[in-house]
C-alpha cells in the first residue's frame, strides 16, 4: 500500500512494526485499522507465532492432499484426472478415490519403454483396421456385383418382354394384314355377285320373266363365286348409290344409322336425301327408317340404293 497509509495510523498512534503488518495483511487504511483493532490485545511476537503455526500448518495440509487416485474396480494407480477419464472410458470402470501416495515420475528409459508399448499398440490396431478395410472392401466389392448382376437380369427381362411384344405387334399387324385382304376379296366377291343378279334381273325385265330369287345360302354355286360367310358375320357393308348426278359408291360400317348415310350421300351430291329405294327386293326406306341401322335393315354386306 501506499506510504501515507502507514503514516496514517502511525499519526493515529499505532505501534509502526504492528500498523505495517496490518497494512501488509488487509491491503488499504480500512482493514487495516480492523485488523489492530481485533488483535489490539497480542503483542508483534504474539501475532508472528500464530503466523508461522498457521504457516506451518498449511504446509502440513498440503502434504496431506491428494496426490493421485486410484481405480477401486480394478486398484490402479493414475497420476490425475485426465488420466482416470481415460481409463474409465478404456475399461468402462467408474468407481475412482483419492489417495495420498505419490506416483514417482518416470525414468526416461520407462518413459522410452511406454512410447515403444503406445506405437505398437498403434500397429496393431492400424493391421487390425487395414484387415477389416480389406473385408469391407471386398463384401462392397460383392454387393456391387450383385447390384450390377441384378441390373443386368431386369434389363434382360425388359428386353425380352420387348422383344415378346414387338412380335406380338407383328403377327397382329400380320393378322390385320390378312382380315383386310379378306374382307377385300369379300367386298369384291359380293360386288361380283351383285353385278351378276342385277344382269339376270335386266334380262328377266327385257323376257318378261319373274326375276330370280335371291339365293338363300351363301356359298359357291355353278353361277359363280359367293361370299364365304353370313350375312350376319360382316361389320361392314358396300353400297352402290344411284345419285341424278352418278353412281357412288360407298362402304360403311354395319352398325351405321341411315341417317349418317343419308347426312353422308348429302355431302357427297350437295342435295339433301328424302329416301332410298332397294330395287331388289322392291322396298323404300323413307325417314321412318333413318334410325335403323344397314344390319337391321339387311343392307349387308352389300346393297344397291336409288337416292330421292
Amino acid at each position: 500500500m501506499s506510504t501515507s497509509d502507514l503514516d496514517q495510523l502511525v499519526d493515529m498512534g499505532f505501534d509502526k512494526e504492528k500498523a505495517e503488518l496490518a497494512v501488509k495483511k488487509t491491503g488499504n487504511l480500512s482493514g487495516a485499522i480492523d485488523w489492530l483493532d481485533k488483535n489490539a490485545d497480542k503483542s508483534i511476537d504474539d501475532i508472528k507465532a500464530e503466523d508461522a503455526q498457521a504457516a506451518e500448518d498449511k504446509s502440513a495440509e498440503d502434504a496431506a492432499q491428494a496426490q493421485s487416485l486410484v481405480c477401486n474396480d480394478c486398484g490402479k494407480q493414475m497420476r490425475g484426472v485426465a488420466e482416470a477419464e481415460f481409463h474409465a472410458t478404456k475399461s468402462g470402470h467408474e468407481n475412482f478415490s483419492e489417495s495420498t501416495e505419490q506416483i514417482e515420475p518416470l525414468t526416461e528409459e520407462e518413459k522410452k519403454q511406454k512410447l515403444q508399448d503406445l506405437r505398437e499398440k498403434l500397429a496393431a490396431k492400424r493391421s487390425i483396421q487395414s484387415e477389416q478395410d480389406k473385408i469391407d472392401a471386398k463384401r462392397n466389392e460383392q454387393i456391387s456385383r450383385k447390384k450390377t448382376k441384378e441390373s443386368e437380369d431386369i434389363k434382360e427381362q425388359l428386353k425380352a418382354k420387348e422383344q415378346i411384344k414387338e412380335a406380338e405387334k407383328k403377327r397382329k399387324e400380320k393378322q390385320d394384314d390378312i382380315d383386310a385382304k379378306k374382307r377385300i376379296q369379300a367386298r369384291i366377291a359380293a360386288d361380283k355377285e351383285e353385278r351378276r343378279l342385277k344382269t339376270e334381273r335386266e334380262k328377266a325385265e327385257r323376257a318378261g320373266r319373274a326375276p330370280p330369287p335371291m339365293p338363300a345360302v351363301t356359298g359357291p354355286t355353278s353361277s359363280g363365286p359367293t361370299t364365304s360367310k353370313p350375312a350376319s358375320a360382316y361389320t361392314e357393308t358396300r353400297i352402290r348409290f344411284q345419285t341424278p348426278t352418278g353412281n357412288v359408291m360407298k362402304t360403311f360400317p354395319v352398325d351405321t344409322t341411315l341417317f349418317e348415310v343419308a347426312s353422308a350421300v348429302a355431302d357427297e351430291t350437295g342435295q339433301d336425301v328424302e329416301s332410298f329405294t332397294q330395287t331388289f327386293p322392291k322396298k323404300t326406306f323413307d325417314k321412318e327408317y333413318f334410325n335403323e341401322t344397314l344390319k337391321d335393315l339387311k343392307l349387308v354386306p352389300s346393297a344397291s340404293l336409288v337416292v330421292k
